[in-house]
């Protein structure tokens, strides 16, 4: 499959004049597809990269592919989209990988791994270290085909009723917390739990969880957990740049005709843009906001910081022996990892770390 041949194959029609579009387009089958969301529509960052999807697709194909977005909960659960698509009840569906690690542990690279890669460095290894074809492998087992539909940023270390000063303040706290993460701060004794975003704020209401972690200010705030949880932790080291994908029914990409193929693919990478532009213009506001209105912002002691880095590795090590997906996989995504450090060490961190501390910006902001 060709990522990046949308841009040779709309020259190329370019080249065929204007004059013969019309009947190309023409010439091409109305299709109709469902698209299922892992999101509510209230969250319009994370739900619109669907809706970014359908638009440029219906635009690009002179509306005769179209593909009508479905929010969580509206045709299956959030957390069953992957299914859905593989048995085709859907089409395809926006979500998150990494709510499937219960299947393979290895889903969690099509998302984030805990202390792993940040967005744009997410991006590079999906695209340029081997990550989409690594990935391949698994979601064709799975009946699918999987494009990168967008990424939310660095994320905040969600909500809690009390603050956690030592590690052993983890210890019994019953915790909304996705992917791979539940499974590494159940070895420091959090009893971790899946729960889509659209059913958080009854579990942390209700008390049925001591705590909650989503996304960021902007849709935390949307979603309300700021009214029944006072402490606001960062960072979210278990989601340094968190991957959405598009997963689409392997038997019906193979019949879509080639343009309407090259649509899709280039639809999916708008939205890939889309979302953490608006995220990271959003949420500075939004968290204003919210410590205005009285959330406590607080950072997560480094000796947590510390104890949960040496749980997640550990847990690596012993994911290779469960999952053959893993074993192949994570050495090389390692290595991608390691090498991304070192680079952002010397240049974006070097710059980021003198920035943000600059005397001279912060006597402008008086």
């Amino acid at each position: 499959m060709k990522r990046r041949s949308f841009l040779t194959t709309a020259a190329a029609g370019v080249a065929a004049g204007a004059v013969s579009a019309p009947a190309i387009a023409q010439a091409q089958p109305k299709i109709q597809w469902r698209l299922a969301s892992s999101f509510p529509k209230s969250l319009d960052t994370i739900y619109g990269a669907a809706e970014i999807l359908s638009k440029r697709v219906s635009e690009a194909t002179d509306g005769r592919f179209q593909i009508r977005v479905f929010a969580g909960g509206e045709l299956v659960p959030g957390l069953q989209v992957l299914d859905a698509v593989q048995n085709g009840t859907v089409e395809c569906g926006h979500t998150a990988p990494y709510y499937y690690v219960g299947k393979d542990p290895a889903f969690a690279f099509g998302t984030a791994l805990p202390f792993g890669l940040n967005a744009r460095q997410q991006n590079a290894w999906m695209y340029y270290g081997g990550g989409l074809e690594a990935m391949a492998a698994l979601f064709k087992d799975y009946g699918c085909v999987q494009f990168l539909s967008g990424n939310t940023g660095a994320q905040m270390g969600g909500w809690y009723r009390k603050e956690i000063k030592i590690v052993a303040d983890l210890k019994g706290l019953k915790m909304r917390i996705g992917g791979l993460a539940g499974q590494v701060v159940a070895k420091l004794g959090v009893v971790g739990q899946q729960i889509a975003g659209g059913e958080i704020y009854q579990a942390l209401e209700r008390g049925t969880i001591d705590a909650a972690e989503w996304v960021g200010p902007y849709d935390d705030e949307k979603l309300g957990f700021h009214k029944v949880a006072k402490y606001y932790y960062y960072p979210g080291w278990w989601e340094g740049g968190p991957q959405l994908s598009t997963v689409v029914n392997l038997k019906k990409w193979a019949e879509l005709p080639k343009g309407y193929r090259s649509a899709f693919e280039s639809a999916c990478a708008e939205a890939n843009v889309h979302m953490v532009a608006r995220y990271d213009a959003k949420n500075p506001d939004a968290l204003r906001r919210l410590v205005a209105g009285g959330s406590q912002l607080r950072q997560f002691p480094r000796a947590v910081l510390e104890a949960c880095e040496k749980a997640a590795f550990e847990l690596y090590a012993e994911l290779g022996a469960r999952s053959k997906h893993w074993a192949a996989i994570y050495p090389g995504w390692k290595k991608f990892r390691d090498d991304q450090h070192l680079w952002f060490r010397v240049a974006e961190h070097g710059f980021d770390s003198y920035v943000y501390s600059s005397r001279a910006a912060a006597s402008t902001r008086k």
